[in-house]
């Protein structure tokens, strides 16, 4: 049985953040460790990545895993089935809240060791003083709030700028919105990180306001 780290959540994914690759686009992927030692390499990046006089070395796992299929502290039963490979990994460090999604390989495990080996290689950028201020992880923190003077009608005029609807349309369907606008805005389909951190701000905006 893996040893879950005491300082790890881990629940169901709630929203895939961006557009979730087709089986035929994710790679056969070149580990062949355990949960185990996956588990036991997240522990070690994650200590690392707080302050340790301040925070607790701890962290978020989503996994696409019913939640009747967790047991009562909170793991997912050891045959459990993921619904799809992709996992969110998310915490609180001393650079911010980052978030790191995954969902290139088959597998929840394998998705969940390529992020802890991210990790891993990341720290290791500080090595030889290339970085002196935890730069390599400003493209992973997690997106804030939408700000208190964002309104609908903007979210809606981004959502259709993004998209290229009319407004109208947007308004008619937001959902089919978002969704055509993730497909023109992932930086996997040619997207940019501006107009993913805008469609982020828009979604949250329409969202909070009880229309998705």
């Amino acid at each position: 049985m893996s040893e879950w780290p005491s300082g790890l959540t881990v629940g169901p994914i709630r929203e895939w953040p961006g557009v979730l690759r087709s089986p035929v686009e994710r790679v056969r992927s070149p580990f062949a460790s355990t949960l185990s030692t996956t588990l036991a390499l997240l522990t070690r990046e994650v200590y690392h990545l707080v302050d340790t006089a301040a925070q607790q070395a701890s962290g978020e796992l989503l996994v696409a895993i019913d939640p009747s299929r967790f047991t009562r502290d909170g793991r997912p039963y050891a045959a459990a089935k993921a619904a799809h490979p992709g996992v969110v990994f998310s915490l609180d460090t001393r650079h911010g809240h980052l978030s790191y999604p995954c969902d290139r390989f088959p597998t929840w495990q394998d998705n969940l060791r390529a992020i802890a080996l991210a990790l891993e290689a990341l720290r290791k950028v500080d090595r030889y003083g290339v970085t002196a201020h935890g730069q390599q992880y400003r493209g992973f923190l997690a997106l804030e709030a939408p700000a208190a003077g964002d309104s609908v009608d903007d979210a809606v005029a981004a959502l259709a700028l993004l998209s290229g609807l009319r407004v109208v349309e947007v308004e008619a369907s937001p959902a089919a919105a978002v969704r055509k606008a993730q497909r023109v805005a992932h930086p996997d389909h040619g997207g940019t990180r501006d107009q993913w951190d805008a469609l982020t701000v828009a979604t949250n905006t329409i969202r909070a306001a009880g229309l998705l």
